[in-house]
């Protein structure tokens, strides 16, 4: 005996038999409401015209059941988590290194990339290396990421505030809620 089939991860389709509901709401392929009716008769309906009964809704009372074909149906699904997938863009973190003691146009250069990352609705993760003896002057380093903070406050939050790891001094910015 066939079992039901699993399509995404810990997802099952009931169809025909596996359906375990006594009586079901019917729509048929055009998605046209055919009616309240014992699911034995609903399968029945469905073999005659050659098609399955799939379970769209369970947790409605009386249930929804579709006729249509299983693989047709597993199709439209999948169609329709693919579209939900590229509507969902998963956000990127992008990282701008800058030094402790940095020049001006470095700066705006780093600025403005900055800007178009968090424009774009991407975080932003600042990093800032010492190397050597630079490490010694560490609230250089804080100050350069207070200024970066100042100038990005219209348009980003700061989700991570800065913090040491090793000789990394990192910070992350997280683009502002749109209104």
């Amino acid at each position: 005996m066939a079992r039901p089939t699993q399509f995404k991860k810990n997802t099952r389709i009931a169809y025909n038999q596996f359906i375990r509901a006594s009586e079901v709401r019917v729509i048929d392929e055009k998605g046209e409401q055919v009616g309240i009716m014992s699911t034995r008769d609903a399968i029945e309906k469905a073999r005659s015209a050659e098609k399955d009964l799939v379970l769209i809704t369970g947790n409605t009372n009386p249930p929804v059941a579709k006729i249509i074909e299983l693989a047709k149906y597993k199709y439209q699904v999948q169609q329709k988590e693919a579209a939900s997938r590229k509507k969902a863009k998963a956000q990127e973190i992008k990282e701008v290194r800058f030094t402790p003691f940095m020049g001006g146009a470095d700066f705006e250069a780093r600025m403005k990339k900055v800007r178009q990352f968090l424009e774009k609705g991407d975080k932003v993760r600042l990093s800032i290396f010492f190397k050597g003896r630079i490490i010694t002057k560490k609230e250089f380093g804080f100050e350069m990421l207070e200024k970066v903070f100042e100038q990005t406050a219209d348009i980003a939050s700061v989700e991570m505030a800065p913090k040491m790891l090793g000789k990394k001094l990192i910070a992350q910015l997280m683009p502002a809620k749109k209104k």
